[in-house]
């Protein structure tokens, strides 16, 4: 990570230029804070990410629409925590576009210059008027020290707020990135430019075109957000946005060393919450790396080692610290991915567990203590070739169950 620092209690309000609050609408039963806006003072240029679920949620329609003009730029942000606007039909399309356009009217902003997200329940209308109120109670609320206080209103079965900024000096110019996510179970992205959800806000202060935007997005969600699993399920309400409001100056072009190094920073940024999305996992007590190392092709290392990090019985021995090699062949070999079993060599932490495809004799005592720890690594090694694939997941516990459960009712 060259010349990069972290911001001490950053979030999108760390770069100058945005307000953010977060309030109490009514929409949580909790009586929790609930409604956050994020405002940028100048019309920024702006990019996304989504979901690919077909079920895409009124939200995700409706911010692909106004995000696909050549000429978008977005001001506000508004996001709902509660009610999720999914499978809600035209009804619901509706709901979105008045929201923005509530939020144009009070503000004195076009409302294709708002973009709108919610998480929560699916298959239920939002209730206007809640919505409304929590308009009305975040405008006056909006604050450079807003950050924070928006990331805990976004949350649903989060045990903890996200929110981070970095800085970088790129050709003596100090950039920075903020962002908030929210998201601890339905974690299992696959976003692509025009997915409890994953929701991520975006702010920096660098000059750049919204198509330069979205290749460095699209870019860094798939080797930061797409790289995360809790439980294998998609939300019907993922959303990555990015916003730039050109307050360094620095101009960023495709395919310069400066676009490079603004990579860099924001990937730094998603790869942080990332990580901070699959530890707050619903239920979760382990964070485990797999990676396969040496496959034939990229296709092949990313089947491999999604089906590992997927895996119920694998999450499961994990919770248990089972070390339980036998699951993860077994995964590797159901995946999808071509490769030579009797190749074949797998690590728990240091420890070899398989060899050439069978047992490598390691005492099972030694292993428990590796997946006993809160954080390991499993690595498949299938000698066969230069590819390799890394996803970040979580085990399954007991608690998972009852969060789940629970949920609806």
């Amino acid at each position: 990570m060259s010349n990069i620092s972290e911001i001490v209690n950053g979030s999108p309000t760390s770069v100058a230029g945005f307000t953010a609050c977060g309030v109490t609408a009514g929409f949580k039963r909790s009586g929790a804070p609930d409604f956050a806006m994020l405002y940028s003072e100048d019309a920024a240029n702006c990019a996304g990410v989504f979901t690919s679920c077909r079920f895409a949620a009124a939200p995700v329609l409706y911010d692909k629409e106004i995000l696909s003009k050549p000429d978008a730029r977005i001001k506000a942000v508004i996001i709902n925590s509660g009610i999720a606007n999914a499978c809600t039909g035209q009804t619901g399309l509706e709901n979105s576009r008045k929201s923005a356009a509530l939020v144009a009217s009070k503000m004195g902003i076009p409302a294709d210059q708002v973009a709108v997200a919610s998480t929560g329940r699916i298959g239920v209308q939002l209730t206007m008027d809640t919505l409304e109120k929590g308009i009305d109670l975040a405008i006056p609320a909006l604050s450079c020290d807003g950050g924070n206080d928006a990331s805990r209103a976004i949350m649903t079965t989060d045990t903890v707020p996200k929110a981070v900024a970095f800085t970088k000096e790129i050709n003596g110019v100090k950039v920075t990135v903020g962002a908030m996510t929210k998201g601890a179970g339905m974690i299992a992205p696959d976003l692509h430019g025009l997915h409890a959800t994953m929701l991520c806000f975006i702010t920096t202060d660098i000059k750049a075109d919204n198509d330069v935007l979205a290749e460095i997005l699209e870019e860094c969600a798939e080797e930061s957000f797409n790289r995360i699993t809790v439980d294998g399920d998609m939300s019907t309400n993922d959303t990555v946005l990015v916003l730039s409001n050109g307050r360094s100056n620095l101009e960023i072009k495709s395919g310069t060393p400066e676009a490079a190094e603004f990579k860099e920073l924001l990937l730094i940024t998603m790869k942080n919450l990332a990580r901070r999305m699959v530890m707050d996992g619903e239920g979760a007590t382990k964070f485990v790396t797999v990676e396969v190392v040496n496959a034939k092709t990229k296709e092949d290392a990313a089947l491999a080692s999604r089906a590992v990090a997927d895996s119920l019985l694998c999450k499961t021995a994990w919770f248990g610290n089972d070390p339980n090699w036998g699951r993860v062949v077994a995964a590797l070999g159901y995946s999808g991915a071509i490769f030579d079993p009797s190749k074949v060599d797998v690590f728990f932490g240091p420890l070899q567990v398989v060899k050439n495809g069978g047992d490598a004799g390691t005492p099972e005592a030694d292993l428990v203590k590796v997946v006993s720890e809160k954080e390991f690594v499993i690595r498949c090694d299938f000698h066969d070739g230069d590819a390799n694939h890394w996803i970040w997941t979580s085990d399954v516990s007991y608690e998972y169950v009852k969060i789940n459960a629970d949920y609806h009712t």
